[in-house]
């Protein structure tokens, strides 16, 4: 997988099935210009790990929006699948999921399993101008933690130099 952190953000455009349940709509990068982008992927809808994360980001969505942030989460299967998944066992959503059915974005951004061909638990902010700022890519059998991606974001956000342990208020070097 080649690096994509300081670099554009591979382009995209994907079906999305609402949060809300009650629908499709579209999701392109350039939707998100001039606002952070957390845009996660995850393997598979009905599955176990998945909905823990899914769910803990959903909560949490007014916290990103503080930092002008917005949130998409992206898996493989159909928005047919998403919004069944939604409408059923996962509960509305503060945000969309989006479609890759082709595996190209999962592709693009170096988390798609080939043989399996299942995106891997990958995360990515994307700053307002479109570049990648930070990468995470988890096995997957283990779940990401909400406050480190918002801890991130807000260090990120502050342009300087943040030390280990960082957290909003604290001294930048």
């Amino acid at each position: 997988m080649s690096r994509l952190v300081g670099k554009p953000a591979p382009d995209f455009t994907m079906k999305t099935a609402l949060g809300n349940g009650e629908g499709f709509g579209e999701a392109k990068l350039s939707d998100y210009k001039g606002k952070w982008l957390v845009l996660f992927f995850y393997p598979l809808d009905f599955t176990f790990v998945c909905p823990t994360e899914i769910t803990a980001y959903s909560e949490r969505k007014k916290d990103f929006e503080a930092d002008n942030a917005e949130i998409l989460g992206v898996s493989i299967d159909s928005e047919h699948s998403h919004k069944a998944w939604i409408s059923g066992d996962l509960g509305k959503l503060n945000f969309p999921l989006a479609s890759d059915l082709t595996k190209k974005v999962a592709t693009d951004y170096g988390v798609l399993i080939e043989d399996e061909g299942i995106a891997l638990r990958g995360l990515f902010i994307i700053d307002p101008e479109g570049q990648v700022k930070y990468s995470v890519v988890h096995d997957l059998n283990v779940g990401r933690n909400v406050d480190e991606t918002l801890r991130v974001l807000k260090a990120l956000k502050t342009g300087g130099l943040c030390p280990i342990n960082w957290n909003e208020g604290d001294k930048l070097l």
